[in-house]
Parts: C-alpha cells; sequence; structure tokens
C-alpha cells in the first residue's frame, strides 16, 4: 500500500507525526508512504524508516515571491511531482486549507479531519473521507488516531514510538553533556536569561558539561553571555537540522523551553526537562518517556497562550522581582533553584550522576 502524507510545518508537527507512521507500519506490513513537508523540515521524514520519498514543498517561501515562483517553474514541477505517481490513498494530517489545497494534485481518495476536528473546518471540503477525532487530547494521540480511522486498524495500546534509533544519529565519542535549547520563536515562551546563567553556573560546578545551540544572531549572542567566563560551557558552531539531531541525540539529558527542538529531543527518546510559561503541556507538550513537564502556575495570567507578554506588574510583582532580569513574570514560578533540582531529579532517574 502507498500512501501520500500531507504534513508540511512546524517542526513540532512534523515530529509529533511520526509515530502515527510507526503505528500503521506495524499494522500494515510493506506500507510506504511519501511526505510532502516544508523544505525546512525535509531531513526529519527520511529519518523513518516507512518513508520511502519526500517531497520537500516550499509555501512560505513561496508566498513572498509569487510571481517568481510561478515564472520560474517551481509550482508547476511540484504538482508534476505529485500527479506522477500512483497513491492508494492521501492523508492530509495537518488539518489547514493550505495543506488540504495541496490535495488536489495527488489522484487518490483524500481523508483528513471532519469539520469539527480540524483546526480549520474549511479544510475538511477538499476530503472524500472525513473522521471525527476529538479534542482535548495530545496531538500525538490525534494524529495517530486519524491513521488508524482512515487506514482501517486498531490504534495500538501504550505509548506511540517515534520509530527513531538515537544510537544511530548520535556521536558517542565526546564526553557527557547536558544541552540547553534556550531558544524559540515566542518571547512569552523564554525562561529569563538570568535564570539560564544560574542554572548553567550550578551544573557546571556539579561537574557538568553544557552545549548551547543557536539558530540566529540573537540566540548566539544569548549563548555567548551564557557562556561567558564558564570554561565547561560551549557555544556550538551553527548547524543545520541534522547536525543539531546529532548533537541533541549524543546529550545525556536536554533542558528546554516550548520549542520545535525539544519535541525532537522526545523523539529521540532524550531525557528532556521542558519549561512552559504561557502555553500548556497536555496538548502539545513533549510526548514520550524520560519527559518532565514543568509548568509555571502564575495564577493571574497562565496559561495565556500569547505570543508576547501583555501581562501588568502589581506592586507585589515589583517589590519581590527584578523585573528588568525576570520577565515574563510567569517564569518566576520557575526558579533557577526549582529546576535545577528537578534536573538532578531527572539524571538520578535516568542513571546518570
Amino acid at each position: 500500500m502507498k500512501v501520500l502524507l500531507i504534513k508540511t510545518s512546524s517542526l513540532g508537527d512534523v515530529i509529533h507525526t511520526l509515530p502515527a507512521l510507526t503505528d500503521a507500519a506495524r499494522a500494515i506490513p510493506g506500507i510506504q508512504f511519501d511526505w510532502v513537508v516544508e523544505e525546512g523540515f525535509a531531513e526529519i521524514p527520511a529519518w523513518h524508516p516507512a518513508v520511502a520519498q519526500v517531497i520537500p514543498v516550499a509555501i512560505r517561501r513561496w508566498r513572498r515571491s509569487l510571481w517568481q515562483t510561478l515564472a520560474g517553474g517551481e509550482w508547476r514541477r511540484f504538482k508534476r511531482r505529485l500527479r506522477e505517481s500512483r497513491y492508494d490513498l492521501v492523508i492530509d494530517a495537518q488539518g489547514l486549507f493550505k495543506s488540504a489545497w495541496l490535495t488536489r494534485y495527488a489522484k487518490a481518495p483524500v481523508a483528513g479531519l471532519d469539520r469539527a476536528s480540524a483546526r480549520e473546518p474549511l479544510a475538511s471540503y477538499f476530503y472524500d473521507r472525513r473522521y471525527t477525532v476529538p479534542w482535548g487530547q495530545h496531538a500525538v494521540e490525534r494524529v495517530r488516531q486519524l491513521f488508524a480511522l482512515a487506514l482501517n486498524y486498531s490504534l495500538p495500546a501504550g505509548l506511540g514510538d517515534y520509530g527513531l534509533d538515537r544510537r544511530r544519529l548520535a556521536d558517542r565519542s565526546t564526553l557527557p553533556y547536558l544541552l540547553f535549547l534556550h531558544g524559540t520563536t515566542w518571547d512569552s515562551k523564554h525562561w529569563p536569561e538570568s535564570y539560564w546563567r544560574e542554572l548553567a553556573e550550578r551544573m557546571t560546578w556539579l561537574g557538568w558539561s553544557i552545549r548551547l545551540p543557536w539558530g540566529n544572531a540573537e540566540e548566539k549572542a544569548r549563548a555567548e553571555r551564557l557562556a561567558e567566563g564558564l570554561d565547561k560551557v560551549v557555544v556550538l558552531p551553527k548547524m543545520n537540522l541534522a547536525g543539531v539531531a546529532k548533537t541533541l541525540a549524543g546529550a545525556s539529558a536536554c533542558v528546554a523551553v516550548d520549542t520545535g527542538l525539544g519535541h525532537l529531543a522526545a523523539a529521540l527518546d532524550v531525557p528532556t526537562l521542558s519549561l512552559y510559561g504561557p502555553t500548556s503541556p497536555g496538548l502539545t507538550g513533549a510526548y514520550g518517556r524520560g519527559q518532565v513537564h514543568l509548568a509555571a502556575d502564575y495564577p493571574a495570567c497562565v496559561p495565556c497562550l500569547a505570543k508576547s507578554c501583555q501581562y501588568k506588574p502589581t506592586e507585589a510583582d515589583r517589590r519581590q522581582l527584578d523585573l528588568k532580569r525576570e520577565r515574563p513574570v510567569c517564569f518566576s514560578r520557575l526558579a533557577p533553584q526549582r529546576v535545577a533540582t528537578e534536573l538532578e531529579g531527572l539524571l538520578l532517574d535516568e542513571g546518570l550522576r
């Protein structure tokens, strides 16, 4: 059986789809998937053994230069590539108008979420087969249920399996280290920089080496400030996604804010302590074994789900906190001492101390 999967972005959403492929491969021997995914994430599907071809799409880039895309033939070549293969089924696991639109170019029945279940209800009108998958559960479980319904097998019990081989990716030639995933897209998701510095000081005092990845100039500058004067803290060079995955796979443990790389750490079965301020881990948190979630419980505003903090500090906040260094305020409930204690406990549980 050959299936075309549409799940283009984001990094976390792409990773959340992998356990559904593992379920399907175990239930239907010989099934193969071709996967349409944003070009920036095209490395990830290729790591799963059930994926035969990765078909990159560049919706984000094409929107910025629509005329060049059409004139240069990129869109035409993409459509031709979808049409040249025969599929038994197309599954849109994104549930958005942009992903549903792409299904028009494949010659096969299309399955997806029904109007009440899709993130954008309009997407369901593009599907030949529509399935109800209840909200209020983790994104990984919702995708697993969609695949089970669309491919007609019983959903396996227990935690989903990403199907990735951490040992194959990891570089075990180096000494043990921790990885601090300090970068994220929302301003409100950033754990205060002073907190990261205090955590780094404590963990290096305990003998741990720490590595700091970065993806842009702002993150690099932050990493350099965190590492300043600390011999055991290393700012990594600029890396592509495969390089980051290799570094993640070799880490003894990670500390992460709510970021796509935190989901990749979970997919690689790396013990991870994830920190949540404006978001809730219940629906989209890092999913897997060895995952510890610390969610801020600041009563005035969390989870606000806002990309930038709108909270107005009270007089009590001003007396108790250094508001130049401790923002967003919700993270004051996840102080470095608490995070360090939880991290040390995680390392003990994993037999790493």
